[in-house]
């Protein structure tokens, strides 16, 4: 069955009414996912391989029929390798149904169908007796619930309700236990993803408003690779701190509850941020264990497992504190059934009261940009550059429209002498109760606008960064170009549009890592999967699935098999054109290399002589060696197969790319010519 859906465009900004089947939000999931990443996690595979053949012997000695349940089993592996290991039977439970019906295929082309029933239900919808789901309770219960802050998923609830109706009392469970460790350090670079920094404009220098300075931030966690943050780029205030651990194998508990770790300061600093992460013991002897510790502190960072599932956790503290070395401190976390928080007090404070709910944004700031976009907004350098552009055509008469999610621009326009500064979408405003006396807020669209909202004046000036909160991928922020044509007969004949124009770059990659998350497993640790790979195929097939997806560069290091190439402008002079606009060509590969895809980005031009990278921040090294812009997603287009390249000119990458004014989106082939 088919049914109308209203979907926002992102780049036209239209409510687009579409025909979708009642499978498209399964596809895009499937699609999406990082299932292969999983599979292909080596480290973790043999980990739970080992700690799964553990446990079964475990039972098996005592003398017991070994009955398993395993929950989350998404392809039906864990559930496989217990079988192997020599499990008489298990339950396998799966919620997403499309997974269930693969583990089935899975487990029924494996052999294992008479040892293994896959339940598609939530774990705490499952029944157990004669007429139940499960026969009996389990004796080894195994899980894989976690996500990057452990607990996010749902683990402790799931827990909590296993050992209450599922398994037995005194089970044996892998992962055995879980640890929590976490580390204060200083770092300028983290904690301007969370607040707001001073900013000098020509002399005047913007504090943030006092709500924004109190204010304890946005609650979520924030996964990244951590490996990929410098050392240099932060300072350790204390030691790693092992700040709690779950026993598995016992009742779990999923009451919020708070742990301190007390330390001395190894040096003085300001207490901004907690780097966290976590190890499972897959035994209860810790002989068997995965660990999700950052490559820097491995003693030989080579060694290092990469996984995409599982990152590490950044936090910030509520409010930045300052600390001097040899000090004693409490490290505090806390948590409830989802998610976990940190504070920071001083030793001598006997009364420790640590809050029941943890700390929520209270300045709005935190709730509409995210955390790129502080770190972003802080970018000393990005600043300098629109400040110059602007700097270089405001004129003390001008008359300015910022189109912007949640700019500053309009900001530094008044700072710079302009005469008047309107603005689209405002979010949020520093110092409004100041700043309204000379920026006229106007919260309406662009096809709305009339001279009257203008107060009789032409505008001079059209600005933008440009920035929307709906942008994932680099051309979803053309939504400045329909504001520019849909404001056109507002314009001055001599108006300015800054930026000028927008360039869509590309340039062929190979990825050190990321390449896992797309590439076909066929078979992990001995058993077939392909049938997950298929899922996964039949959903990248399935309409608009097949395309760039959003990814922070900086993150997953790569190295050009290209040179960067201008593939499409835009130029914002103009309106948006009514017909399709095309570019195709080739592009020789100079470097030599596994071409796993296509990276793709925008370059704004401001002025003349003015211009920002939203993707490569320097030029490509002489190996290949690429820096991103941390604060903006690229787009990146993956090959379905693989191609090894020369480098020495026989091959080319083919590139057609077509612009579709009318939806706005940019439909895209990429190809690698035969040597």
């Amino acid at each position: 069955m088919k049914t109308f859906c209203g979907r926002a465009n992102p780049t036209t900004g239209a409510l687009d009414w579409v025909e979708e089947s009642e499978e498209y939000d399964y596809h895009q999931e499937i699609a999406r996912s990082c299932y292969a990443d999983m599979l292909h996690d080596k480290d973790r595979n043999e980990k739970y391989y080992e700690g799964i053949r553990a446990a079964v012997s475990r039972v098996k000695a005592r003398g017991e029929r070994v009955v398993v349940l395993d929950i989350g089993t998404g392809t039906g592996l864990l559930s496989m390798m217990a079988v192997t290991a020599g499990a008489d039977y298990c339950y396998a439970i799966e919620v997403f149904k499309p997974m269930a019906q693969a583990a089935t295929c899975i487990v029924e082309r494996n052999g294992f169908s008479d040892k293994i029933k896959v339940i598609n239900k939530h774990s705490t919808e499952v029944t157990v007796g004669p007429d139940g789901d499960m026969q009996e309770r389990a004796n080894i219960l195994v899980t894989e619930l976690f996500d990057t802050e452990l607990i996010g998923e749902g683990a402790l609830p799931s827990y909590e309700h296993a050992h209450m109706h599922l398994v037995q009392a005194g089970c044996e469970a892998v992962p055995h236990r879980a640890t929590i460790y976490a580390q204060l350090v200083e770092s300028d670079m983290l904690w301007k993803w969370s607040q707001l920094q001073p900013i000098e404009v020509d002399g005047n220098k913007l504090l943030p408003p006092p709500a924004v300075v109190k204010c304890a931030g946005a609650p979520s966690v924030c996964d990244i690779q951590l490996s990929q943050v410098p050392p240099e780029s932060f300072t350790p205030l204390g030691p790693i701190c092992t700040m709690f651990s779950v026993d598995f194998s016992k009742p779990v508990s999923s009451t919020a509850h708070s742990y301190t770790a007390q330390f001395k300061a190894q040096t003085s600093g300001r207490a901004q941020v907690v780097l966290s992460w976590w190890d499972i013991d897959m035994d209860p002897d810790g002989n068997i264990v995965c660990t999700m510790a950052p490559s820097w502190s491995y003693s030989d960072p080579r060694t290092y497992p990469w996984r995409d599932h599982w990152m590490q956790s950044v936090y910030f503290l509520p409010a930045e504190e300052k600390v001097s070395e040899g000090e004693e401190l409490n490290l505090i976390v806390s948590h409830d059934d989802y998610s976990l928080w940190y504070s920071l007090t001083q030793s001598e404070q006997n009364d420790v009261k640590v809050a029941k709910f943890r700390p929520c944004c209270t300045c709005q700031a935190h709730l509409v940009w995210t955390r790129p976009r502080f770190g972003e907004l802080n970018d000393e350098q990005r600043t300098e550059s629109y400040v110059n552009a602007l700097r270089s055509i405001l004129k003390p008469d001008s008359v300015c429209l910022s189109v912007s999610d949640g700019s500053l621009l309009p900001i530094f326009a008044h700072l710079l002498g302009s005469k008047k500064v309107s603005r689209f979408f405002v979010f949020f405003c520093m110092s409004q109760k100041v700043l309204k006396l000379v920026i006229h807020l106007l919260g309406i669209r662009p096809e709305q606008l009339s001279l009257a909202d203008l107060e009789g004046n032409q505008i001079s000036v059209l600005m933008g960064e440009p920035y929307f909160s709906t942008s994932l991928l680099p051309w979803h922020s053309l939504f400045f170009w329909y504001c520019r044509t849909a404001v056109a007969q507002l314009l001055h004949p001599n108006a300015t549009i800054l930026p000028r124009a927008a360039t869509l770059y590309i340039v062929a990659v190979e990825f050190q890592d990321l390449w896992r998350i797309r590439a076909p497993c066929g078979t992990c640790e001995g058993f077939d999967v392909s049938p997950m790979d298929e899922m996964i195929q039949q959903s990248l097939d399935y309409r608009e699935s097949w395309e760039a997806e959003p990814h922070p560069l900086w993150e997953y290091p790569c190295r050009a098999l290209t040179k960067p190439w201008p593939v499409l402008t835009f130029d914002f002079t103009q309106c948006v054109p009514e017909q399709p606009v095309n570019s195709d060509g080739t592009v020789p590969f100079t470097g030599r290399g596994r071409c796993h895809g296509v990276a793709l980005w925008m370059e704004y031009q401001l002025t003349e002589d003015i211009t920002v990278s939203l993707g490569l921040t320097k030029p490509v090294s002489e190996e290949g060696a690429c820096e991103w812009n941390p604060h903006r997603k690229q787009g990146v287009f993956f090959f379905r197969s693989t191609r090894e390249t020369s480098g020495d000119g026989r091959e080319d990458l083919i590139y057609n790319l077509t612009f579709e004014p009318h939806t706005g989106d940019i439909k895209m082939d990429f190809s690698i010519t035969e040597p």
